[in-house]
């Protein structure tokens, strides 16, 4: 009998689409942070929407950290979204290709995750991406992949959650 298919990858940065910050209109908003959980004394943290851990969690995906909060995200984050610890994209060691991508305006995540995803399908949620990422991403990545831009000032909304779950079930 043939294995199904793995689920595809979902790669999410936390400040911008989990942690909303930057410029907006009015106050930001923020939620109750249960004492058993804490904050570590970082007030962006009662920034971060609980409902967006049911709603991850619900996703037809293997999400993966892929932030600078690297395993502080397991420790932070997880606890306040009910989630379990989930797997962490490592940062690259430095190396030669470090300035050739940053001249080029491509994100130090877009060569890691797409080695990650060693051909599988993924979406990446960050609000730093940009055309240079997707056209190497398309150049280099034979699955599809789907690069979903936040507005950091605003965080991830019901309608990227929607085209999220929309694209999982059925990437293309």
């Amino acid at each position: 009998m043939p294995q199904p298919a793995p689920l595809p990858l979902l790669f999410l940065d936390v400040d911008g689409p989990l942690i909303p910050f930057g410029p907006r209109p009015g106050p930001f908003p923020v939620y109750p942070v249960d004492g058993a959980h804490g904050t570590g004394g970082n007030p962006l943290l009662a920034r971060i929407d609980p409902r967006h851990g049911a709603r991850l969690a619900a996703l037809p995906c293997e999400p993966v950290w892929a932030t600078t909060w690297g395993q502080d995200a397991n420790t932070w984050i997880c606890p306040l979204l009910g989630l379990p610890p989930l797997p962490v994209l490592d940062e690259p060691e430095p190396s030669a290709t470090d300035e050739q991508d940053a001249r080029a305006g491509r994100h130090w995540k877009t060569r890691a995750l797409v080695a990650r995803a060693a051909g599988r399908p993924f979406a990446w949620v960050d609000d730093e991406i940009t055309a240079a990422d997707r056209t190497w991403v398309a150049g280099h990545h034979r699955a599809p992949a789907l690069l979903h831009r936040v507005d950091p000032g605003i965080g991830l909304t019901d309608g990227d959650w929607t085209a999220l779950d929309r694209w999982l079930r059925d990437p293309r």
